[in-house]
């Protein structure tokens, strides 16, 4: 008997193994969760120039706060395609006005997971310009889906999308002062691509 309750003693622990690293699983994976979008993308090692460019655009905050918020995010490769000095000058502070308008495009209010990207269609950014969605998003390539944060979801794309051509698409939902700096980054990215930048960055 004594040999019998050791036995089944000693199957309740190897049973009790595979739950608690299941725990142990489900917790690293929520750990995202207690951080803000800006935060994991700082920690992730991909995204330095996004997160310089959204502190220089004085953005960070926002993207810190309650949310929810889907953010596409470029990586720094996708940065590195555009001709050299691009970035370098949005991030000067008299561009701020521009690198906004950029950044801004690339966020859209409210949590769209991966699920729901083809059956979205588009999505109103907070630049009030309309972006594609679907397999692609804005002519992107989707490169990883789904980073969940505290306050919102983050999707990888491998390039920087680029404001509409026509600003009249975003007119409805835009002021004057601000469909003018739409068109003023749109330019300033178009002439990038005109000296070298690959064709897939015009979205």
């Amino acid at each position: 008997m004594k040999s019998l309750s050791a036995l089944a003693l000693f199957v309740a622990a190897l049973l009790s193994v595979p739950a608690a690293a299941s725990a142990d699983g489900e917790e690293a994976s929520n750990v995202s969760q207690t951080h803000t979008i800006v935060q994991i993308a700082a920690a992730d090692g991909r995204f330095d120039t996004l997160v310089a460019a959204v502190k220089a655009a004085g953005l960070a905050e926002t993207l810190s706060g309650d949310g929810p918020f889907t953010l596409f995010a470029p990586t720094d490769a996708a940065f590195n395609a555009l001709p050299a000095g691009t970035v370098e000058s949005l991030l000067q502070p008299e561009n701020r006005d521009q690198l906004v308008s950029i950044l801004t495009y690339h966020v859209v209010a409210g949590r769209i997971e991966s699920r729901d990207l083809l059956s979205a269609g588009s999505a109103n950014t907070a630049s009030g310009a309309t972006l594609p969605i679907g397999l692609s998003i804005g002519g992107a390539t989707i490169v990883q889906t789904d980073i969940k944060a505290e306050n919102g979801i983050i999707h990888v794309i491998d390039a920087v999308l680029l404001p509409p051509a026509d600003p009249s698409t975003a007119a409805a939902a835009m002021s004057p002062a601000e469909t003018r700096t739409a068109r003023e980054a749109r330019e300033v990215i178009m002439l990038a691509v005109d000296r070298g930048a690959p064709l897939y960055n015009m979205g």
